[in-house]
């Protein structure tokens, strides 16, 4: 079964493996829109965590899930 996305989402998606874990506000403007088709996708997955251990703001950060088969996105 392979995951139908669209162009667009395919770098948005290449952008975030090509990173790693990064946090959403470092991520170009134009590419926060297609985080939530890619989470419900079950691509990515996104989390709060705090950047510094004596700050009490949580920041959203997202990171690629490791699949199985990772050629199954088209």
């Amino acid at each position: 079964m392979s995951i139908k996305i669209t162009e667009f989402e395919k770098k948005t998606y290449s952008f975030i493996k090509e990173q790693g874990e990064v946090k959403v506000s470092n991520i170009p403007k134009m590419m926060w829109g297609a985080i939530p088709n890619l989470k419900s996708a079950g691509l990515v997955e996104t989390y709060k965590k705090t950047t510094s251990p004596w700050a009490s703001k949580k920041h959203t950060f997202v990171k690629i899930v490791q699949q199985t088969n990772p050629g199954n996105v088209t």
